[in-house]
């Protein structure tokens, strides 16, 4: 699970303005991180564009993700993910990097703002966090610890019938053993009797 871009933009009339974004392209090779990065901010910019006002969606690409949240006023972001990457927990950044955004950022400048006259510095800060959407989500954190439960209570179940089934093995052995203990005692016994002197 990865995330690869977490970007705020504005969605005009015309076209989307990009606000300000935070990339991780460690995973590419260092000749293709530019144009990666440049990819990315295209392809968000196209998606705020075709998305209408109050909605969210999911864009596939490949194995790549595009989340899209584009308020009623008109501020967007996208997250580009992987895959695996849980939609809920995207979602859930998008909302909160959005609040977080319009609440620093005066509404005036989103139309003509751009990443250099924009003072947001919050986007590496979440992209980094939400990297391990199990840390940053508590939801996800405790789903993964219940998985992980039911797991453990799964092999602890497998090991008591395992367990179950040797004791049973013991108890019929046992039961075999009686069988031919209380045989020898009565044999015993014979032998016994009429060696004793009275």
């Amino acid at each position: 699970m990865r995330l690869y871009s977490l970007s705020v933009l504005y969605k005009g009339d015309a076209k989307a303005v990009l606000l300000k974004a935070a990339y991780d392209v460690s995973s590419f090779s260092f000749f293709q991180r530019s144009s990666v990065q440049e990819f990315m901010t295209f392809t968000s910019q196209l998606i705020v564009e075709r998305s209408s006002k109050g909605s969210r969606a999911s864009v596939k690409e490949q194995e790549y993700l595009c989340h899209v949240y584009v308020r009623n006023d008109s501020l967007a972001g996208v997250v580009i993910a992987d895959s695996e990457y849980p939609s809920r927990v995207a979602f859930t950044l998008l909302e909160k990097v959005l609040d977080e955004f319009s609440k620093q950022v005066d509404r005036i400048d989103w139309p003509v703002g751009s990443p250099d006259t924009i003072q947001y510095t919050g986007l590496d800060g979440h992209l980094s966090r939400y990297q391990n959407p199990r840390e940053a989500d508590p939801m996800t954190k405790v789903q993964a610890e219940l998985d992980e439960t039911k797991i453990i209570l799964h092999n602890t179940m497998e090991s008591l019938l395992e367990r179950g089934e040797k004791l049973d093995d013991l108890v019929s052995k046992s039961e075999v053993l009686g069988i031919q203990s209380k045989a020898f005692y009565k044999t015993a016994r014979k032998q016994n009797s009429c060696c004793a002197i009275m």
